[in-house]
């Protein structure tokens, strides 16, 4: 029996004041104008009283479908509430207008079982929209993937994790699914909501247009491989701002599958990864425009900003500005080499064709790090127009891996070896460097070679202006 409450709704009547202070030729007195705005109703359903026992041991996916599919058609909006409890499910389905509001001590949990998702492995999710309007999660509750019950051999460097390859639902060792996602959706709002533990991607946006992800944590255990934290795919007009992502795999990663990717800007972030902290790519078949990335913390990670072009698409106008980043070798199974900046692009293979990368600007950045910039272009697929400017870099080894080798992969030429240098170029068409100090640990400065790296042929248009690079003698921790 549905109660009161789940029929319950919240009546909002705006009022919108228009003063018009300033006569107009048309009206030569001035007016106040009154809009009296639609009345908005929120129906509210609780999955308790479609039958949800929340107990984290009976399945509630019917429960909570049933409270889904019970908000009213149209375009009206209605929330889909969770009280205090643990609802364990398989794949739920939004529809438009829905918002799940799971309360700060609710925690959704994912399914382990591969029963408890679709036939079609694209569609594995804990949580999915397709092809729909004004969705959203929020409460300040959990959604919960139970990673560790995918773990087959637990190890620090890297978990070996379950693929369900064996059922033909597809290849590979990424086999398993995703926490949450958006497909071919609009007005996507994700905020002030904890996503836990991913058994692969966390946060998946795909094909989707005006999505605003805010005041949201994401944890992935570190040692898992391929919880990225979010992938957003093809899709337009993202906003990203104080979030704080803690995962193994990279951390936010554009991609472009289908479709160019334009509009994206993500603010006020923290982020920790045993991967890259932002990479584009490496899916990559289609273009990067108007990308813009200010005031993140990127912590003890094995890359900080990444460009892993590989599919034949350009990547122009991107800014990174007041970035904060500290740098660390991992084990290298992981993509990475402590770079604090890595700007790549090569075919993936002998079939791809290579994209360019061009108007890049990063103002403002504070590195420490294990390891140097790397900016590598390809002979068809240069690098063009990059500016650094007020930039302060400190380079120290802290970790007792392996130093000394240039990361190409995906594909191209792997693992290279290579000396260590403040800044490896090859293959760049305009190269502006200003107001830029490059610091070196004394008691390891015989570890690297030159500030500088790069072979004149390949490097064309470099302007250097208040560079500076000295020895740093100075006992402070670097890596803090």
């Amino acid at each position: 029996m549905v109660t009161y409450l789940s029929r319950f709704t919240i009546t909002i009547i705006g009022l919108l004041v228009i003063i018009q202070s300033t006569p107009s030729t048309s009206s030569p007195n001035n007016s106040v104008q009154l809009l009296l705005l639609s009345t908005t109703h929120i129906h509210i359903h609780s999955v308790i009283d479609f039958g949800a026992k929340g107990d984290g041991i009976h399945y509630d996916t019917a429960a909570i479908q049933s409270a889904i599919d019970a908000c009213p058609p149209g375009n009206k909006p209605c929330e889909v509430r969770f009280p205090p409890g643990e609802y364990l499910t398989a794949t739920i389905r939004l529809k438009s207008h829905v918002t799940l509001n799971i309360h700060e001590d609710a925690t959704l949990l994912g399914g382990p079982r591969i029963e408890d998702y679709p036939e079609e492995s694209s569609r594995w999710y804990v949580v999915l929209a397709e092809n729909a309007t004004d969705v959203g999660i929020t409460g300040g509750g959990v959604v919960d993937g139970q990673a560790m019950k995918f773990v087959v051999t637990k190890n620090e460097i890297k978990n070996v994790m379950v693929s369900w390859n064996h059922t033909g639902a597809c290849s590979g060792d990424e086999c398993r699914p995703r926490l949450v996602g958006f497909l071919g959706c609009r007005n996507v709002n994700v905020w002030n909501v904890r996503l836990r533990e991913p058994a692969y991607w966390c946060l998946h946006i795909v094909r989707c247009d005006n999505t605003f992800i805010r005041d949201m944590s994401i944890y992935g255990d570190f040692n898992t491989p391929n919880n990225d934290g979010i992938d957003i795919e093809d899709s337009n007009n993202t906003v990203i701002t104080r979030v704080q992502i803690d995962t193994g795999d990279d951390a936010i990663c554009p991609k472009t599958y289908t479709g160019p990717l334009y509009n994206l800007t993500a603010t006020d972030s923290w982020i920790r990864t045993k991967s890259s902290a932002i990479k584009l790519g490496s899916a990559s078949w289609f273009d990067f425009k108007a990308l813009v990335f200010d005031n993140i913390t990127i912590v003890e990670s094995h890359r900080g900003l990444g460009f892993q072009i590989r599919d034949g698409g350009n990547v122009s106008d991107v800014t990174f500005s007041n970035i904060n980043i500290s740098t660390r070798y991992y084990d290298p199974s992981w993509w990475g080499r402590a770079e604090p900046i890595y700007v790549t692009t090569c075919p993936r293979d002998t079939k791809t064709k290579e994209g360019t990368i061009s108007n890049l600007l990063f103002v403002n950045i504070t590195a420490k790090s294990e390891n140097g910039v790397f900016l590598s272009g390809s002979k068809h697929g240069l690098l063009k127009n990059l500016s650094f400017i007020n930039m302060n870099v400190t380079y120290k080894r802290w970790t007792n891996y392996m130093g000394g080798l240039v990361d190409y992969r995906p594909g191209c030429q792997g693992l290279v070896n290579h000396s260590s240098a403040g800044i490896i170029m090859e293959h760049i068409e305009g190269l502006e460097v200003k107001n830029v100090n490059m610091k070196w640990h004394g008691d390891q400065s015989s570890s690297w070679s030159n500030p500088l790296d790069f072979r004149p042929w390949t490097v064309n248009d470099i302007s250097l202006l208040n560079f500076h690079s000295d020895f740093d003698n100075s006992d402070g921790n670097v890596a803090s």
